[in-house]
């Protein structure tokens, strides 16, 4: 281990041998640190964070505090970070409550300055949130979806995978999965295509999406109706099953 002499770390802490300690970073009881994971000055890593192999965690970011919930009564909670994961300067993410038991970070996330991850927060693989993107408790994020700057996500609010938010504005129901997202009040704008490309989605797949989008965004369907007529006239692939299968578990509603 590459540890800084100004570091303090607990002696129950598991770190594997190859990490690296930034100084004056802090590393609490209980705490668990995968090989290859770099810590960078001035870090704090409490009770209960088990951090992934490969991270990468930058100056003043704080991971694994308290939960800033109410109810909270010094439950025994964690929060975990995937491997890969590279979490910014002075992002806070704070550990779970007895709700969900713990926040999880999924592996190869991208977590910008400023960003907060709150309690019991669920996020996939893949995820990116933008500068001073901020999740209420209780949110999920599916994967490959990305948070643009400066939005705040409201709590248990759901947000699909391979979906994209705008910067600067605000989620209050849930964001159906592949959706680009955008306006005052957010609404959605249509399919996110050119994530989708990137990733690798073909042609005939965006065309059965941009068709299944069209039924129930662009319609005068309200949404009932519009499951119906996808049910009815869309191929159903994969992707359009996800859609349906979120709508139906969705507890919010969606942003249309």
């Amino acid at each position: 281990m590459n540890i800084h002499p100004s570091a303090i770390i607990q002696r129950n802490a598991k770190i594997s041998d190859d990490v690296t300690v930034g100084p004056y970073s802090i590393i609490n009881e209980g705490v668990e640190i995968g090989a290859g994971t770099q810590i960078a000055s001035h870090v704090l890593i409490d009770v209960g964070t088990i951090i992934g192999k490969n991270c990468r965690i930058h100056h003043g970011a704080v991971l694994g505090t308290l939960p800033q919930d109410l109810k909270f009564e010094g439950e025994k909670t964690y929060l975990s970070v995937g491997d890969d994961t590279v979490i910014r300067e002075y992002a806070t993410l704070n550990r779970g409550t007895h709700w969900r038991g713990k926040t999880v970070v999924g592996n190869n996330c991208y977590i910008m300055i400023y960003s907060h991850v709150a309690h019991d927060c669920l996020l996939g693989d893949h995820v990116i949130l933008a500068n001073s993107a901020n999740l209420a408790g209780h949110v999920e994020i599916g994967d490959y979806a990305s948070i643009g700057g400066v939005v705040p996500v409201h709590q248990f609010v759901k947000i699909g995978a391979h979906s994209f938010i705008g910067g600067g504005f605000r989620v209050q129901m849930d964001v159906c999965p592949y959706a680009l997202m955008g306006g005052y009040p957010l609404r959605t704008l249509g399919l996110n295509r050119i994530g989708l490309q990137r990733r690798g989605f073909s042609d005939e797949t965006l065309q059965i999406l941009e068709k299944t989008f069209r039924i129930l965004f662009k319609s005068n369907l309200n949404t009932t109706q519009a499951i119906e007529r996808i049910k009815a006239e869309v191929e159903p692939i994969p992707e359009v099953k996800n859609i349906l299968d979120f709508i139906a578990n969705s507890e919010r509603g969606i942003i249309k």
